[in-house]
């Protein structure tokens, strides 16, 4: 059987959100020294940052409610009646986000709007990861499902680089005054922009072939069958996400905060390593992604991630020898092209680890569980490490541990993958 066209209403559906998604974490965390002095304001700054790391990563807590919840919806209610829900729950976040006053305002409020604003991101968000990928597995031809799930993995970077260039914007263009005073808000403003066009889009989408045929032919999702019949699914899955959270909330996420508190460097100029960093994922990851359906997918996802786990330690020794932005742009680059061969083939490698009707469910619970453990509270815990063991190589730790998690949970994915999507297009016809 031939693939069809690209259906470029299901990949945009499905981008719109996740780029909405991940804009929106990203500029907060890349915001966290101004937000940690306007809502968390403390007498020292290690206290401040602490409190506000800890608020970036609340957030992920809701986010296994989310995806069981949402996933579930999105099981039995389709895929476009999830994601519509999903992207209005999230602009109503990052509404709450732009317009929060801040701590001299209203005092003790303002940290708790900017509380639940994350947890209403979070629980939106965990329904997000899941839907989207099934969404974007079941719409591609079965000889290009790596080409297609690469879309999820591309709009996180490209969201990531948005974030960056927003951010060194602002902070190279508005004074220290200007930006407390309202220049943090800009990113979150510009991000609303996004919601209502995300929200038109998947409410005149189709649900997939897949989910339709799985509807009619399968039993109802249940939390109990996903845990009783796909428990290694779920547990592979779950340590193939280790990797990709402690990469971007590490690596990405927190590394203009590790720029200015660490190693000293302007915070604008720390943006231009992310710029070219994210820059390189959103282009190599579809390269990837499409290489994957030709040589395999596990065997390039253990490579890349070997090569990372091996590189990460002296590039990072290397940068903390002698701090420049230079040598911080070299590092995120090559890290980011070593990265690439893993985030490419990502979507699809556990998307095919679940049957259709189960893979909203089975994503979510696999990918939020793993977030919020290691992702979420990943600043929290390096800030943590740094000031403990007094080392500036402490991020490279929790990655370098992280990374090795992964590289078990790969290697035991089963090798088989499941044809349910090309079934359903079969019988459908």
């Amino acid at each position: 059987m031939t693939g069809r066209p690209l259906n470029a209403r299901a990949v945009t559906a499905a981008v719109i959100g996740n780029a909405l998604e991940w804009y929106d974490f990203t500029v907060f965390g890349f915001m966290t020294v101004v937000i940690a002095r306007l809502f968390f304001p403390s007498e020292s700054d290690y206290s401040s940052i602490l409190l506000t790391t800890a608020t970036f990563g609340v957030a992920f807590v809701m986010r296994p409610v989310g995806g069981i919840v949402l996933g579930l919806y999105a099981d039995r209610a389709g895929r476009k009646a999830a994601l519509t829900l999903v992207i209005a729950l999230m602009t109503l976040g990052i509404f709450l986000l732009a317009i929060a006053p801040p701590y001299s305002a209203i005092g003790i409020g303002a940290p708790l709007i900017i509380v639940f604003a994350r947890l209403l991101q979070g629980f939106s968000a965990g329904g997000e990861f899941g839907s989207s990928t099934a969404l974007l597995i079941e719409a591609a031809p079965f000889s290009k499902r790596g080409l297609y799930g690469s879309f999820q993995m591309a709009s996180q970077a490209a969201s990531l680089l948005l974030g960056a260039l927003v951010g060194s914007a602002i902070s190279r263009g508005l004074s220290p005054e200007a930006l407390d005073s309202w220049g943090w808000r800009v990113p979150f403003i510009l991000g609303l922009v996004i919601g209502p066009i995300g929200l038109y889009i998947r409410r005149n989408m189709a649900d997939t072939e897949a989910f339709l045929h799985a509807q009619k032919t399968a039993r109802r999702a249940t939390l109990g069958e996903v845990f009783q019949s796909h428990s290694r699914e779920v547990l592979c899955g779950l340590g193939s996400v280790i990797a990709l959270t402690v990469t971007v909330y590490v690596l990405i996420a927190y590394l203009p905060t590790f720029a200015v508190k660490q190693l000293k460097l302007p915070l604008g100029q720390s943006f231009t390593a992310l710029i070219v960093g994210n820059l390189l994922l959103t282009v190599l990851s579809p390269v990837a992604g499409a290489w994957s359906d030709r040589i395999g997918r596990k065997g390039l996802s253990l490579w890349s991630l070997l090569i990372t786990l091996v590189a990460i330690y002296p590039l990072f020794a290397w940068l903390g020898a002698e701090p420049s932005v230079m040598r911080l742009v070299i590092v995120q680059s090559l890290l980011s092209i070593a990265l690439s061969g893993y985030y490419g083939p990502f979507g699809a490698l556990i998307a095919e680890l679940f049957p259709a009707h189960v893979r909203s469910t089975g994503l979510s619970l696999a990918y939020n569980i793993a977030v919020m453990i290691f992702g979420g509270f990943g600043p929290f815990i390096v800030t943590w490490l740094i000031r403990v063991t007094e080392s500036q190589l402490a991020p490279t730790f929790y990655v370098m541990g992280g990374l090795a998690l992964s590289l078990i949970a790969v290697a035991c994915i089963p090798a088989t993958r499941h044809a349910d999507v090309d079934e359903a297009r079969d019988i459908v016809r």
